[in-house]
């Protein structure tokens, strides 16, 4: 497999699932974009992708600042002269029963999963509409699949969206814009804490260079493939 010269931004890319994804698609030849909110640890991540021959550049991002994605998008564009990919990654689980009534919590999660996606399709989706061409990669979750006690609220915001991505895609059947879902379960990350029994998240980022590679949209569940309704 190689995605050589495909720029890729990535979201929530100083750790997890997020951070593997940038390895992997710098060793496979695709210039990486990384954004997150510490910045120090993108440096770390960029200096060991060029110490290994690949490219890379990141930019301090919030998701919840719409500034902050437009940023990625330019950084992306100014250096790599395009962006083909959009990788919406960033994400927190503030878990709990409803009736904690952690408004707060239910707020940050709203702004990060939720907004921070649209966010994301608008700093990204002009550029891809410019180039004529342009593929939207979101991290959601198997818990928006399968609900349990203590993550109604974060499923709630993973349900919104597949459905914000499954909307996107049927507005734009012409074949220009791809949309893809990745629905991993718990994956040993610092969200879920290093789950032990977890997916390690260069699976996920195996995945998500699957789903790159593809000619058509695909959505990936519990990290089996199968293509999505076209038209």
């Amino acid at each position: 497999m190689t995605l050589s010269g495909k720029v890729v931004a990535i979201t929530g890319a100083s750790s997890g699932i997020g951070e593997a994804t940038a390895r992997h698609l710098a060793s496979l030849g695709a210039p990486v974009v990384l954004g997150a909110r510490r910045a120090d640890r993108l440096a770390g991540l960029v200096a060991e992708i060029e110490a290994g021959g690949g490219q890379a550049a990141a930019t301090r991002v919030d998701v919840t600042d719409p500034g902050d994605l437009k940023t990625l998008v330019d950084v992306a564009v100014e250096r790599f002269g395009r962006l083909d990919v959009f990788v919406g990654n960033a994400g927190i689980a503030e878990l709990g029963p409803l009736a904690d009534l952690d408004v707060d919590g239910w707020s940050a999660m709203v702004d990060v999963n939720l907004k921070g996606v649209l966010h994301g399709i608008a700093a990204a989706l002009p550029v891809f509409q410019r180039q004529g061409s342009g593929h939207f990669v979101t991290v959601v979750s198997t818990a928006g699949l399968r609900i349990v006690p203590t993550q109604a609220v974060y499923a709630g915001t993973k349900n919104a969206v597949r459905t914000l991505m499954e909307g996107l895609r049927q507005e734009h059947t012409d074949g220009g814009l791809r949309t893809t879902s990745i629905s991993p379960g718990y994956v040993r990350t610092e969200l879920s804490g290093h789950a032990e029994l977890g997916i390690d998240p260069t699976a996920v980022a195996r995945a998500i260079a699957f789903a790159i590679e593809q000619p058509d949209d695909v959505e990936i569940g519990d990290l089996t493939i199968r293509p999505t309704r076209q038209g």
